[in-house]
């Protein structure tokens, strides 16, 4: 019985000695290389010009970018002062037509006849149409100096666009 197993193991050794059996194949994958060629130096040098004009007008826009943000920042200073002492004149007016009218009141108070109350009446009225005159005189001119000031930048600007232009 020892013969027989020695001659079942050494069988089993004799297949397990052969692992070339179970080895996948090998395969060599073909390669693939890009064909190596020369680009003509037309093509390259279309390509070389493209780029740089690309670059240039790329600059180009970036400075006139740069240049319409200055412009816009300058106009819009300008139009907020302008605002700014165009909002105090209005406040400056509103604050003399209130006095003028308090005052008004304060002098009817002292009336001591009808013909005195229309004679105050009078020259307060005079007095305060004068006054509105002035003020929107004044109002107005400031208004138009805002508005020059504010187009004054957009003014500039598009001058210097039209002599590069000529």
């Amino acid at each position: 019985m020892t013969e027989a197993i020695e001659t079942t193991t050494s069988k089993s050794k004799g297949k397990a000695a052969s692992p070339a059996a179970f080895d996948m194949p090998k395969f060599e994958l073909p390669n693939f290389e890009i064909p190596k060629m020369e680009i003509p130096a037309a093509f390259r040098e279309i390509a070389e010009k493209s780029v740089s004009q690309a670059k240039e007008t790329y600059e180009k826009m970036k400075s006139a970018a740069e240049e319409a943000t200055d412009v816009l920042e300058d106009t819009y200073a300008a139009a907020t002062k302008g605002a700014s002492d165009y909002g105090l004149k209005v406040i400056e007016a509103a604050r003399a037509n209130t006095n003028a009218a308090f005052d008004f009141a304060t002098q009817l108070m002292t009336v001591k006849s009808l013909s005195e109350m229309v004679e105050l009446s009078t020259a307060h009225t005079r007095k305060q149409f004068e006054a509105l005159t002035a003020q929107s005189k004044e109002l107005a001119a400031i208004a138009q100096k805002v508005a020059v000031d504010s187009a004054e930048p957009v003014k500039e600007s598009f001058g210097k666009v039209f002599k590069k232009v000529a």
